[in-house]
């Protein structure tokens, strides 16, 4: 009962930050939590019977929590998870209230949560867990993650509390370095894509420093190819085929890094049929090749979050899209950030928009992207882009920053939870 004062209190903070924003206010309740029980994160996150899994990187994190939970669910383990994507300590306290009792016990046998790089380095001061998955390092946010050595540090140490395995994306280098210095009673797996797979990507997989060598076959789980929405891997010599829930050599990494992972937490009862089923039916994760019906109308959302992810999403849409919104944020404080990246590929665009549109537009502009418009106002362009003809070739598509993201399930009343 010693925590059932802070359960309470949390609880009427999130009922009054839901009356005041329908919706929103995720993370205060958990931030109210952490301030009157500084311990209630630690402690629940060390209570699930079979264990904490965490999955942590520069990109590919929501996804692969994702696929994650939906194989392990489909091998019968009952799995706690934050599905909101809050993976900064306010917001896994809110993910946690979401569902403990007034003891502030939560159900579950095992926690699998995402955890954002520098977050998770100190939420996992002092908790254990059995099985760490780490995605990749990339230049990352401008005022945050930009130093790639500072990054690669932060999951560094999010590794040292694994118990049993970590999982590694054997095609990152500083990955790989983090793997060699961790301790030799915790088993490395590792994924990666073949030969094959990294030549067909024309501007390679993202990664700050890409390691020199591909994972040799039998070494670990080995992404043999992508063919549009289905994965082909190579699981130890045998060839298992998977949906994907998005176009994208992201994506089936992402797969990968699910699959690899879930075996280490499952052991002899992992099913290379049974989690090839579970990532065949997940939908996409919310802005991530996400595909909805708004208004009467098919749309499909592409979230860039540094400048990689905005490559290799660019990239992904599907080429001749004729109707795209793109609308950068407040979340992007110099958009200078993404100027590295070359959006050629979108040919034209729509509307730009978002507190960043004029920005934006210039960016574009110089990638000799046609715009056929600028506005600021987000809800503005948004009903004026739904309430457009159907497009002429492929869905609409709207690529937007995390803030714009946030604003456009708002305005479009897409306030649940993944």
């Amino acid at each position: 009962m010693r925590y059932a004062p802070a359960i309470l209190v949390g609880r009427l903070t999130r009922f009054a930050a839901r009356l005041r924003k329908p919706g929103g206010g995720s993370a205060v309740p958990g931030l109210v939590v952490n301030r009157i029980a500084p311990n209630y994160l630690k402690r629940t996150l060390s209570g699930f019977p079979q264990g904490l899994v965490v999955v942590s990187g520069s990109a590919g994190k929501s996804t692969t929590t994702k696929m994650l939970v939906a194989i392990l669910r489909e091998h019968g383990v009952d799995v706690f998870t934050n599905p909101s994507t809050a993976n900064i300590s306010q917001g896994l306290t809110s993910a946690l209230l979401e569902q403990a009792d007034w003891r502030g016990r939560v159900p579950g046998d095992v926690a699998v949560l995402e955890m954002d790089e520098g977050h998770g380095a100190l939420v996992m001061q002092g908790v254990d867990a059995r099985v760490v998955a780490l995605t990749n390092v990339m230049v990352d946010q401008i005022d945050r993650f930009h130093d790639s050595e500072m990054v690669a540090g932060m999951l560094g140490r999010i590794a040292a509390r694994a118990g049993e395995a970590v999982i590694v994306n054997a095609d990152d280098a500083y990955l790989e370095r983090l793997a060699a210095k961790l301790r030799s009673d915790v088993a490395v797996h590792r994924f990666g894509v073949s030969q094959a797979v990294l030549d067909s990507a024309p501007r390679g997989l993202g990664y700050t420093e890409t390691a020199g060598r591909r994972l040799a076959a039998g070494g670990g789980l080995v992404i043999d190819a992508v063919e549009g929405r289905e994965v082909v891997l190579d699981d130890r010599g045998s060839e298992v085929r998977a949906g994907i829930p998005a176009r994208g050599i992201h994506y089936a990494v992402d797969a990968a890094c699910a699959y690899e992972t879930a075996r280490a937490v499952l052991g002899e009862r992992f099913s290379r049929e049974t989690a090839a089923m579970a990532l065949s039916a997940i939908p996409a994760v919310f802005g991530r090749g996400e595909r909805v019906t708004v208004r009467g109308q098919e749309v499909e959302f592409v979230l860039v979050q540094n400048p990689a992810s905005y490559q290799l999403n660019v990239d992904s849409i599907e080429p001749g899209t004729s109707d795209i919104l793109f609308a950068i944020g407040s979340d992007v404080r110099d958009p200078s950030y993404f100027w590295p990246a070359d959006a050629a590929s979108l040919g034209r665009v729509k509307i730009v928009s978002g507190s960043k549109s004029a920005e934006a537009a210039l960016m574009l502009a110089y990638d000799g992207v046609e715009i056929d418009r600028v506005e600021p106002e987000l809800g503005v362009a948004l009903d004026d882009f739904l309430a457009a003809p159907a497009p002429e070739r492929g869905v609409k598509t709207i690529v937007f920053s995390a803030d714009s993201m946030r604003r456009t399930r708002a305005h479009l009343g897409l306030t649940g939870t993944e």
